[in-house]
């Protein structure tokens, strides 16, 4: 559970009790980096964590007595880093330009001064993430390693996404909890905060051209996200390394906008539901309407151009066929077009994409859109492969890039039980539970050819939240989902190992590991 490139001795060595964190290797730090330097200090100061063996290390207490002290932590830029850009900035960037590398050494010696080198500041900032991971306490204050000297040399991620996606919809999440999930997932080293703001469920997402959607859809006003509070989590999440890929499901799962605009809406709250839809309520947007897909188009351009990303998702999942069969205005404005329902569907895409695209931003879709439907996806396009794992090679033998969100492995609702009816003996639909160990063995490369290989940009984990609100949610997220963020250098299946490193090293990144090149 180390980096690729982790080096450690065997020498305990102390944090001096003026132990400080320098920025002069980096001309006008940006205040975010500064913020981040603040965190690190004080977490050092007031972290209590001891070693997961027993006695907690308290056969290390002798010989601290003695033990050298470490003063100083350098941070510092590469003279060919450019322009300093904020981690925010960095961390924002389109997906594959990102710069995350970091080079760590921790001497072992009184005179010697600890650095972090890298060629951006998001590399710093992941630097001081492993840095503050190293130290434990001894129970008397005293803050300290057992494995100096420590020598990381040009660390970096074999993939760059690597994320949580979040389901606010089917329950409503606080910002404070999103905000505390963002630091978990910073403490591990993820990449994407992948939020899936609004479903058929709810629309908690205040739009302000379209605040009726939220006014209306929204299971209270108290439950609502202001321009403000999505602001918040957008720049909480870039101070700390964390790009944040907003979902606005489309042309399924929008039952909530009939509430304000049933003109738009198929099949809305139809029974029995399981006719017209995957889960209740039922209702999807009249694709085949052209003045549906104006008002979607115009929806999405409003919210994508506020967010940083260069991704947004419009989603395009579980569309069910026979809602638009049984909706006589679609089948009116099909005929009166004289198209098919997947061509109406492709001109709904393009309407959508070409909007992203005129702002900049990358379309991610999930995987139906590339397998399922025919549809044109310019190669640009992320596709999101969650109903089987097995379909990773099918969306990469289409020349697409991809995401691994696998139900069989990294869904972390599964296991919870049948939540629709009244049946106590029923089981989710995609039981078993997932549990760390199943999501150890997972192979990201699985099926694919070496020419496709390069197509995966990372994968992960995934909280559908129809059981599960703000009381549980990190009882539910926590530790599973740092399995995909974990470092592990074993191979795999290799548990052995894996328990082996535990007391070692703290949680880091997994996507830092050679296993995933």
């Amino acid at each position: 559970m180390a980096p690729r490139t982790l080096q450690t001795g065997t020498a305990l060595l102390k944090l001096s009790s003026n132990f400080k964190i320098e920025v002069n290797g980096v001309p006008h730090p940006p205040q975010d980096l500064l913020d981040a330097v603040l965190r690190t200090t004080m977490r050092l100061e007031s972290d209590k964590l001891q070693r997961l063996i027993v006695g907690r290390g308290s056969s290390d207490q002798p010989k601290l007595m003695d033990a050298p002290s470490l003063a100083k932590l350098i941070l510092a830029l590469t003279p060919t880093a450019g322009s300093v850009r904020p981690i925010a900035e960095e961390a924002t960037k389109a997906i594959g330009l990102r710069t995350e590398s970091y080079s760590l050494i921790v001497p072992n010696s009184n005179s010697g001064v600890a650095t972090i080198l890298s060629n951006s500041t998001l590399g710093l900032f992941r630097g001081l993430t492993t840095f503050e991971q190293l130290w434990y306490d001894d129970a008397s204050g005293t803050t300290y390693t057992y494995q100096a000297p420590v020598t990381i040399s040009n660390d970096s991620p074999a993939y760059p996404y690597r994320g949580f996606m979040l389901d606010t919809a089917r329950n409503f999440f606080p910002v404070a909890d999103i905000k505390r999930t963002l630091d978990a997932m910073s403490m591990v080293k993820m990449s994407q905060f992948h939020w899936h703001v609004v479903d058929s469920q709810s629309f908690p997402l205040i739009v302000p051209e379209f605040p009726e959607l939220a006014r209306n859809g929204a299971y209270s006003s108290q439950e609502i996200y202001s321009a403000a509070d999505v602001q918040d989590v957008v720049n909480y999440a870039g101070a700390r390394g964390i790009d944040v890929l907003v979902e606005i499901d489309t042309p399924g799962h929008t039952a909530a906008i009939s509430a304000s605009h049933p003109e738009h809406v198929a099949c809305a709250q139809s029974v029995p539901w399981a006719s017209f839809a995957n889960e209740p309520p039922a209702g999807q947007l009249r694709l085949a309407s052209s003045a549906t897909a104006n008002f979607t188009t115009n929806l999405i351009t409003s919210i994508a151009r506020t967010l940083p990303s260069t991704m947004f998702s419009t989603g395009g999942d579980e569309l069910n066929v026979n809602c638009y069969t049984q909706d006589a205005q679609t089948q009116a404005d099909l005929k009166q077009s004289g198209r098919t329902l997947e061509q109406a569907l492709d001109a709904f895409t393009q309407s959508t994409h070409g909007a992203l695209k005129t702002l900049g931003k990358t379309p991610v879709v999930w995987e139906e859109m590339a397998l399922v439907h025919n549809v044109t996806l310019s190669n640009e396009t992320i596709v999101m492969v969650w109903i089987s794992s097995q379909n990773a090679a099918a969306v990469a033998a289409k020349k697409l890039r991809l995401v691994h969100a696998p139900s069989d492995y990294f869904y972390l609702d599964c296991g919870a039980g049948e939540w629709i009816g009244n049946d106590p003996t029923g089981n989710s639909w995609c039981d078993p539970f997932k549990s760390w160990q199943k999501a150890y063995t997972f192979d990201p490369l699985a099926n694919l050819t070496a020419a496709e290989v390069p197509f995966v940009l990372g994968g992960q984990q995934l909280l559908w939240t129809e059981q599960s609100s703000a009381q549980n949610l990190d009882s539910i997220v926590w530790p599973r989902a740092a399995v995909s963020a974990e470092v592990r250098t074993c191979d795999l299946l290799d548990l052995c190992c894996f328990f082996s490193s535990l007391p070692s090293v703290g949680l880091l990144d997994w996507s830092y590991s050679s296993r995933w090149k």
